[in-house]
């Protein structure tokens, strides 16, 4: 978890247990590292054949406010592979805007 940069939190919708332990581990791998909301990534996966409900999926607060996706490799792994670039994206730009703000800082 040290230096870590971001998290990808991956749980199945259709188990209740899961949607409790996704707060213990946004907890332990977002909230104790700290790092930001945008560094999250919650990833609703669904079981091929599954009908799964991707509209009334309630997350507790925190969660809630984190970007979520839903994923299911047979139907659309098209849109979850971009979801991912996204989100991969965004930790790059952190990282880099990171790395500008401590050079500048150490040459000031």
């Amino acid at each position: 978890m040290k230096d870590s940069h971001g998290v990808i939190i991956i749980f199945n919708p259709e188990l209740p247990s899961h949607l409790k332990e996704i707060e213990m581990w946004y907890s332990c791998f977002v909230q104790q590292q700290p790092l930001l909301d945008s560094q999250c990534l919650l990833v609703a996966h669904h079981k091929p054949g599954s009908a799964g409900d991707t509209e009334n999926l309630s997350l507790a607060y925190p969660l809630n406010k984190l970007n979520l996706i839903h994923s299911n490799l047979e139907e659309d792994p098209e849109d979850v592979r971009m979801e991912f670039m996204k989100y991969f994206r965004s930790i790059i730009n952190l990282i880099n805007e990171s790395r500008e703000r401590e050079e500048m800082s150490i040459i000031s």
